[in-house]
C-alpha cells in the first residue's frame, strides 16, 4: 500500500477528513474523523509563491528574520521547554517556517517568559505582543497555553488563533458553564494512541520485553496520556500474541514541565540498571536526559513527536504525528479566506489522514528483526478499522492487562 504521504499532500489532495474532536473535557460541537472525503480541496489553498522560497528542509529556513516593515505576520508562541527541543516546539515552528518561506510572509517566535515557570500572564504577554507585532494569524503550541489564549481570543475577536494539541475554547473558564464557543481558535489536535500503539507493538515484536514509559505534563496533558495509553496497549497485544509476558515502568515523575533534569536522567538511569530495555520519551526536552540515561547504560529510546533517531544512536523508533504538515494546512485556511471551516471546532488527525506514524525511511528503522512489512500491515489494519485503538486513557490503570505487568512510579 501506499505509506506515508505527507499530510499536507493529502489534505490539498482532497482527502483529508475533517472531524471535530472531544479533548481535554472542552465544550461544544465534537466529532472523530469518520473515514468519508470531503469535496476536493481548491488549488488557492496550497501554499502559494508569492516571491517566498518552496523550501522542504525546515532547518534551511532561519528561525529569526528581520522584516522590513518591523511587522511580523505569522507567529508563534511556544510550549515550554526550548524552541529548538527537537520535538513538539520545533515541529510546530517547522510548519510556521515552511508556510511562510513558501509564501513571502514574514514570521517570528515568541517565548513566554520565565521559562518553565511561566504564567498565564507570561504566555497573554507573549500572545498580545505577536498581535502588537503585526500577526496575522497567531499558532500556540501546548494545552498549558489554555487560558491565556482564551483571553487572547476575547481581547483580539479578529485575529485567528491556531490552537495545537488543543480544542475548542469558549468565553467561560468554568467547565461547568457553556459559554459562547470562541469562533477565532481553531483547536488542532491528533490520535496520539494510534503513534503510542505502534511503538510499543513494534518494540515488542522486535524482543523488547522490560520496557519504560516517560511522559510530559505529569500526567495532565491528554497528548501524552493518550501516547503512553496506546503505547501499553500496543505492548500488552503483541506480547498476547507472542504468548510471553513484558514488563513496563510508567511514570510521569519530574517531567511536569518537559525538560532535561537530573533528577529525570537519575530515575532512568535506575530503570536501565534494574533491566529496562527500552524507554518511549514522552516529553519534549525530556529526551535529553532519557537519551543520555541510555547512552550511558546500553539501553535504547524511542522518540516522540518527530523523528529523532538523528539526534542519538539510542533511538530505535518514534511516535511521530504531523505537526509541521497540520499547521500549513491550518495557517493556508488563514490565508485563503476559509478559517470559519475550522475556528471554533476542533479536528483531530489520525491514520486516516496520514498524520500519525513510525518513520520508515532507511536510516531511521532500527529494529532488528520486526519489519518495515509487518509495520505497514499492522497499520493497514488500523486505517481499515479492524484494528481500533482506545484513547480512553482513564482506563490505564483499572485494565488488567493480560501480558504486560504495569508498574506505575
Amino acid at each position: 500500500m501506499k505509506m506515508y504521504k505527507k499530510l499536507l499532500a493529502l489534505l490539498l489532495s482532497g482527502s483529508m477528513v475533517l472531524g471535530l474532536a472531544a479533548c481535554g473535557g472542552t465544550q461544544g460541537n465534537t466529532e472523530t474523523p469518520g473515514g468519508e472525503s470531503t469535496p476536493p480541496v481548491s488549488e488557492s489553498q496550497a501554499p502559494q509563491e508569492t516571491g517566498g522560497t518552496a523550501a522542504t528542509d525546515p532547518d534551511s529556513i532561519p528561525d529569526t528574520m528581520t522584516s522590513e516593515d518591523g511587522k511580523y505576520q505569522v507567529a508563534f508562541v511556544t510550549d515550554v521547554g526550548q524552541l529548538k527541543d527537537k520535538s513538539f516546539n520545533q515541529g510546530t515552528f517547522d510548519g510556521v517556517k515552511l508556510y511562510a518561506a513558501a509564501n513571502g510572509l514574514s514570521y517570528k517566535y515568541y517565548q513566554p517568559a520565565n521559562s518553565s515557570e511561566a504564567t498565564d500572564d507570561d504566555r497573554y504577554n507573549a500572545m498580545k505582543a505577536a498581535v502588537e507585532g503585526g500577526a496575522e494569524v497567531v499558532v500556540c503550541a501546548g494545552y498549558l497555553q489554555e487560558a491565556a489564549l482564551r483571553q487572547a481570543a476575547m481581547d483580539y475577536p479578529d485575529v485567528p488563533f491556531i490552537f495545537i494539541d488543543g480544542y475548542p475554547l469558549d468565553d467561560d473558564p468554568d467547565p461547568a458553564v457553556e459559554g459562547n464557543i470562541l469562533a477565532n481558535v481553531a483547536g488542532i489536535a491528533f490520535q496520539e494512541e494510534q503513534a503510542g500503539y505502534l511503538a510499543g507493538y513494534a518494540a515488542v515484536k522486535d524482543g523488547f520485553t522490560k520496557l519504560g514509559f516517560s511522559g510530559g505534563g505529569g500526567g495532565t496533558n491528554d497528548a501524552c496520556c493518550r501516547f503512553g495509553y496506546g503505547y501499553v496497549q500496543g505492548a500488552n497485544d503483541a506480547a498476547k500474541e507472542l504468548g510471553i509476558t513484558v514488563d513496563m515502568n510508567y511514570s510521569w515523575e519530574y517531567g511536569a514541565t518537559f525538560s532535561a533534569s537530573t533528577e529525570l536522567q537519575t530515575m532512568i538511569s535506575g530503570w536501565y540498571a534494574n533491566g529496562t530495555e527500552i524507554v518511549f520519551a514522552c516529553g519534549g526536552s525530556m529526551f535529553q536526559s532519557i537519551s543520555a540515561a541510555a547512552s550511558a547504560n546500553d539501553g535504547y529510546v524511542i522518540g516522540v513527536d518527530v523523528d529523532q533517531s538523528a539526534e542519538s544512536d539510542t533511538v530505535v523508533t518514534s511516535a511521530m504525528k504531523g505537526l509541521s504538515d497540520a499547521v500549513q494546512w491550518a495557517v493556508g485556511h488563514v490565508y485563503d479566506g476559509t478559517f470559519e471551516e475550522i475556528g471554533g471546532t476542533g479536528t483531530s488527525l489520525g491514520v486516516k489522514d496520514n498524520a500519525v506514524e513510525l518513520p520508515t525511511a532507511a536510516e531511521s528503522w532500527r529494529f532488528e528483526t520486526f519489519t518495515v512489512e509487518e509495520y505497514e500491515a499492522l497499520y493497514q489494519q488500523m486505517l481499515d478499522g479492524t484494528l481500533v485503538v482506545d484513547n480512553d486513557f482513564s482506563k490505564l490503570e483499572t485494565t488488567e492487562w493480560s501480558n504486560l505487568n504495569l508498574n506505575k512510579i
